[in-house]
């Protein structure tokens, strides 16, 4: 059976001056053990136009409320959730473990290549053949086979993330299903047999 944890409530409220704004509302226990109600505002309208973008930006403050619900046998999580709990405290601007460009690549890897193909896949369902064999068919926006040491990049992001998933106890460790035979030196190699046909 699959075990419920909290949702929230997520509004848009006025203000006096300036945009309206998302706030989020949920309810947790305090150290007494007493239920109190919580909220933080999300962004305003301008950065949020819709609900389902103030959503979105919502679901990894969601998972980090719901981290010792989330650590619980049986609990399924997707890779989507997984994604935006990684964006928070890894790729944030306050945060030094990446320079400005990594952050932005990895962005554009998570937007573009992994999310829309794992999104709705629970992270314990990942199988590593079925990694493998989506990396080998990824493709450029011409149609043209993606570059070996990119598909290597792309892995290392997605080990990354799995590893993520270790360090809040959402898998165990072993859990990552991430290793491949991708090698980033073929891509070389291939490079400089083709310089010199």
């Amino acid at each position: 059976m699959r075990q419920c944890y909290q949702r929230g409530c997520l509004r848009r409220t006025e203000r006096k001056a300036g945009p309206d704004c998302w706030v989020y509302l949920w309810r947790e226990n305090d150290v007494t053990g007493k239920r109190v109600r919580r909220t933080t505002v999300i962004g305003t309208v301008d950065q949020y136009p819709t609900s389902e973008l103030a959503q979105a930006a919502v679901n990894g403050l969601r998972m980090q409320i719901n981290e010792d619900r989330l650590r619980q046998p049986g609990h399924d999580i997707l890779v989507a959730d997984l994604v935006d709990h990684y964006l928070q405290p890894e790729l944030s601007e306050g945060i030094g473990w990446h320079s400005h460009a990594t952050r932005i690549v990895y962005r554009q890897f998570l937007t573009r290549w992994i999310r829309p193909h794992w999104g709705n896949v629970s992270i314990c369902s990942v199988r590593t053949i079925a990694v493998e064999h989506w990396l080998r068919g990824l493709l450029r926006a011409d149609g043209a086979p993606l570059a070996n040491a990119t598909k290597a990049k792309i892995r290392n992001l997605r080990s990354e993330l799995f590893n993520h998933a270790i360090r809040y106890e959402w898998l165990g460790q072993g859990g990552n299903p991430n290793y491949s035979r991708l090698s980033a030196r073929k891509a070389h190699a291939d490079t400089r047999s083709a310089g010199t046909k």
